[in-house]
Order: C-alpha cells, then structure tokens, then sequence
C-alpha cells in the first residue's frame, strides 16, 4: 500500500471514527506530507512498516529548525496518531514515535482586550458604508458567546433560540453545546436578520446560515480575519485582534468577574478542564483583590 493510498484511508478515519473537524484532519495530513518529503529528499526508500525511530527522529530533528515547539509538539502528535493507526490496520506493530520525547513548551498567558478596546472595534465597524450591521454582529458573537471562527462561520438561523437566550454550537469532533447569548448579542442578532441578512439573496444551500457575504454564500475563515483587520488599524489598536483573541478575552474577562471554571469550560467546548484552567492565569491585582474580597482570614 502507499502513502497515498494510506493518508486517504487516515483521512477518513479521523473524520469518520475520530469525529475531527475538517481543520483538524487537514493539519494531520499537512504533517505527514512533511514526512513524505523529507524522506524523498533526502532518498530514503523504505517500506513503511520499516520507518523505525531513527528516521522518524531526524526528521523530527530537521523540523525542529523550521518550526515552533507547539508545531513541534503538534507533528509529533499527528505521527504518533498515524502510526497508531497502522497499528490498528496490522500494517506496523511497533509504533516509532514512543521513543520520540515532545518539546517542552512554556505557559503562555493568553493576550486579552479590554471591553473598551472590544467597544472601539465595534463602534468603528458601525461606521462601515456596507455590511456593518452584520461585521458588528459577527465581532460581538465572537466575543459575547467564546465562539471559535470556524462555529462562527457555520452558524445557523435555526440554531438560535431566541426566546431561550442559547446558540446550539457544532464545535470540535462534531460535539454539540449549548451557550448562552446575552441581551445585547440577541437584538443585534435581531435586527441583523431583519435588515441585511433579510435583504441579501441568499444562494441555494446557504438558505439556514447566519452571516452571509454578498454572493449570498457562508462567509469564510479569511472574511472574518479581514474584518477584523480593518477595525484593528482603524482604531489603531496595537495588540493583535483575531478571533482567537476574542475569545481569550471572553474567557478571561468571565474569571475576572467570578464565573466558575467549569462553567467557561463548558461554554468554550473544551473536552479537558486543564486547557480552560490557563485562563485562571489573569492579573495579579485581580488575584490580590480576591483574596481581599473573599478569603475568611482577609483582614
């Protein structure tokens, strides 16, 4: 069997038996196409159940000049999926990536927006001559709601529930969770709907999504980066503006005021509370004033 063959059959097993999102499977295949051709270039003409941990760790090696060590630890990650999967299919039964250590990599604290930062964004995209009803609808969801881009772009109409203040979410791994939607987010939701989501000629298949372009068809990745680019230098705000961030703040500004780690856990979609709990990583004089505010032996 060769490999691609064998990456065509992975692709569908982490998409249909692993439930991974569509980004999610393409990152493990761009890794293993790094594989592929680090063992033509440099002619290396095994079988594959004969790549043993000597190949795998020089190419790790190799990569660790050209990339980061969270891209580092991500590669070794899709190679060790992959080999497992070998393992599963009787190709291999060694997999040699156990002996391949994984880079450490430092605690990050996440960056933030303040809410007024937050506020500039939108009130400079509200003076947008097209669209901006619906560009300050997409940048309050992301932010209001902790949505990722990707649950962004795929929303769907029938998945508000008005009444109930909630957004079903499709998020990673094809999970569905349920976040609540605030007052604001809902009437601006609203009237978006009612004037330029209702004015747009929608597209065959595009009928049930939230944010249209104008060709009527889902809004991109990249439409969504450029939105937000546009605010970013016409506010003159310095720090980076992305979706990522948004929803950093989000989560952030919601351990600032008190909520409840599991909570925000839930609202996130993160499968593991460890991924939630670097957002407990706030201020120092937030941490100070707490103990102030709520510890038995404060004074």
């Amino acid at each position: 069997m060769n490999w691609q063959s064998l990456l065509k059959d992975f692709k569908n097993f982490l998409k249909f038996e692993r439930n991974l999102s569509e980004n999610s499977t393409q990152s493990y295949i761009q890794d293993l196409q790094k594989l592929i051709r680090f063992l033509s270039d440099n002619n290396i003409n095994k079988k594959i159940s004969e790549i043993n941990s000597n190949v795998i760790r020089e190419f790790v090696y190799q990569q660790t000049k050209l990339i980061k060590p969270s891209s580092q630890s991500r590669l070794i990650s899709s190679l060790k999926n992959f080999f497992d999967y070998l393992i599963i299919e009787k190709i291999i039964f060694i997999n040699p990536i156990n002996s391949i250590q994984y880079p450490k990599i430092a605690a990050k604290i996440p960056e933030t927006l303040s809410t007024h930062e937050i506020d500039k964004l939108i009130d400079y995209l509200k003076k947008s001559k097209k669209n901006s009803l619906r560009n300050c609808t997409i940048l309050e969801v992301l932010y209001s709601c902790g949505l990722r881009v990707s649950e962004l772009t795929n929303l769907n109409i029938s998945d508000i529930f008005f009444d109930d203040f909630l957004i079903k979410i499709l998020g990673k791994g094809r999970k569905e969770r349920f976040v609540p939607m605030s007052k604001i987010v809902k009437d601006m939701i609203k009237d978006y709907l009612n004037s330029e989501r209702f004015n747009t000629i929608t597209k065959k298949g595009f009928e049930d999504i939230l944010f249209l372009n104008n060709r009527g068809e889902k809004l991109t990745r990249v439409m969504i980066y450029t939105i937000l680019n546009i605010a970013k230098k016409g506010t003159g705000i310095k720090k980076k503006v992305s979706p990522h961030i948004l929803r950093h703040s989000f989560a952030t500004h919601l351990i600032e005021n008190g909520a409840d780690i599991s909570s925000i856990q839930h609202m996130l979609g993160h499968t593991n509370v460890s991924t939630t709990e670097r957002y407990l990583h706030v201020n120092k004089e937030h941490l100070v004033d707490t103990i102030k505010r709520f510890h038995p032996k404060k004074d």
